[in-house]
């Protein structure tokens, strides 16, 4: 029996993987993916994409004993994502990125938004 409070997923590491994929893509072409771009995909590690139009999102999670695939689709307006062009490799999120990035939110101004500098 699993202790109450436990997570069912851990995941240490959030990689966002700035390349637009097809969401038609099931967990097996989006592990083919990381493993091409990052060389091994990491127990305990997830990986985000996106659509061209940066309305639905994907989340790979590897831990440790097999993989966890997660959507989410916006019904209005799009995810802050940034564009392949200028983003070369995957960045790595802090869990706050990645809260206000499936939310739709301006998750690459975080540190900006959360200091008043005139009232």
């Amino acid at each position: 029996m699993a202790a109450r409070g436990a997570a069912v997923i851990r995941i240490d590491s959030l990689w966002l993987c700035p390349q637009p994929v097809d969401m038609r893509a099931g967990a097996e072409r989006l592990m083919a993916y990381v493993v091409m771009v990052h060389g091994e995909a990491r127990a305990h590690h997830g990986y985000l994409f996106a659509n061209a139009r940066s309305n639905r999102v994907k989340l790979l999670v590897h831990d440790g004993f097999g993989v966890w695939c997660a959507a989410r689709r916006l019904n209005r307006g799009r995810f802050d994502w940034p564009r392949a062009a200028d983003v070369t490799q995957s960045l790595a999120l802090t869990q706050a990125q990645f809260d206000a990035l499936v939310l739709g939110l301006p998750w690459q101004r975080l540190p900006e938004m959360s200091v008043i500098t005139c009232v």
